[in-house]
């Protein structure tokens, strides 16, 4: 079975866009402030262990979900387009995502002081309904094709850079500035933006074939 790294590309880069490791490091330092560094890096072994299950979960077993709700894979590869265009159009504008972004009340009354390697930070900050449902239509299309390896390419190079990105959080950090982040940020998010609308358009493209026939 070939590899297509055209699609290993495209999915490490809708993964990068929509989990942002960049981006997140300064929330995972101010969530972990004030511990140590032992603590820090159990917390990233933590987080890092909860979003590999979290996306291994999606890609495998998203469409057999789906199925037993029946819900179609253009359905749900529309909402969940319209979803993360959502997403990139908070990321562009340099706001928070509601998807993403635990309310305050979901945070009980002593906030952040919890454990957060699994929330806040695993769920929703990086494996949110975005990072679900583009995993999802990733999973559908590399078995409808033949790009499993493909898939498990992209997939594991992400991970890699997102173990990365976790553990040099500390060091990272401190050269790390504002203005990076942002335009990194709003960067991630058109390129996010342009995989919801294609995203979007297979779905509609498929249900209007469907409907003509």
């Amino acid at each position: 079975m070939a590899i297509d790294f055209t699609f290993a590309v495209k999915v490490f880069s809708a993964l990068f866009a929509i989990m942002n490791p960049i981006a997140n490091i300064p929330v995972f330092l101010s969530l972990t402030e004030g511990l140590s560094d032992a603590k820090k890096r159990a917390i990233a072994a933590t987080t890092f262990v909860g979003v590999t299950i979290g996306c291994v979960v999606s890609t495998a077993l998203g469409e057999a979900i789906l199925n037993l709700f029946g819900v179609t894979i253009n359905d749900f590869r529309l909402a969940g387009g319209l979803l993360v265009l959502l997403i990139a159009l908070d990321m562009v504008r340099g706001s928070s995502s509601p998807q993403h972004t635990p309310r305050q009340g979901e945070l009980g009354d002593s906030g952040y002081d919890q454990d957060v390697a699994i929330f806040p930070l695993t769920t929703p900050l990086l494996v949110g309904p975005g990072t679900i449902a583009t995993l999802v239509v990733f999973g559908h299309t590399a078995t409808t094709n033949g790009q499993i390896i493909s898939l498990c390419l992209g997939l594991v190079a992400f991970l890699a850079l997102l173990a990365a990105a976790l553990f040099s959080a500390p060091f990272a950090g401190r050269y790390l500035s504002v203005k990076v982040t942002a335009i990194t940020k709003r960067l991630m998010g058109m390129i996010l933006s342009a995989i919801a609308v294609e995203m979007m358009t297979t779905s509609l493209t498929a249900i209007f074939r469907g409907v003509s026939h």
